[in-house]
């Protein structure tokens, strides 16, 4: 018989750039354990795992990790964060209901990528180009 195991990957500085560099589509849940909002939205996240399994969904304890968050200057817990193609294309703290985040999940996944690395091409340009 197999074992359901979780959808969810628990992020440390170890296995963090090797789980999120490359993936096509990543989601963050930083959080911490005295975190009522955090443990709320805990079943939620693991739930929108379950029904997305080509997403990657990891959480980042940011008790444990404190130069993860501090990377992420993540100021307030709950935050999410979701990584396509390496890029941040969202970041919100503050738990989220099933339906919200849903529709966060669906607004990522529709995303043009395409756009999205041309936009984030042109502000690198600009900031070089202030700071030159």
């Amino acid at each position: 018989m197999a074992t359901h195991t979780t959808a969810v990957l628990e992020l440390t500085k170890e296995n963090f750039a090797a789980s999120i560099d490359g993936h096509p589509f990543a989601v963050v849940d930083f959080w911490a354990p005295w975190c009522g909002p955090c443990r709320a939205f805990a079943p939620v996240f693991t739930a929108a795992a379950e029904r997305h399994p080509e997403v990657l969904f990891a959480k980042v304890n940011t008790e444990v990790e404190q130069a993860i968050a501090t990377q992420f200057h993540i100021r307030s817990i709950p935050t999410l964060m979701i990584f396509r193609d390496n890029i941040i294309v969202f970041a919100q703290a503050g738990a989220l209901s099933g339906g919200a985040f849903d529709q966060v999940l669906e607004s990522a996944k529709a995303l043009d990528m395409e756009a999205v690395r041309r936009e984030v091409s042109a502000q690198d340009n600009e900031a070089r180009a202030a700071s030159g």
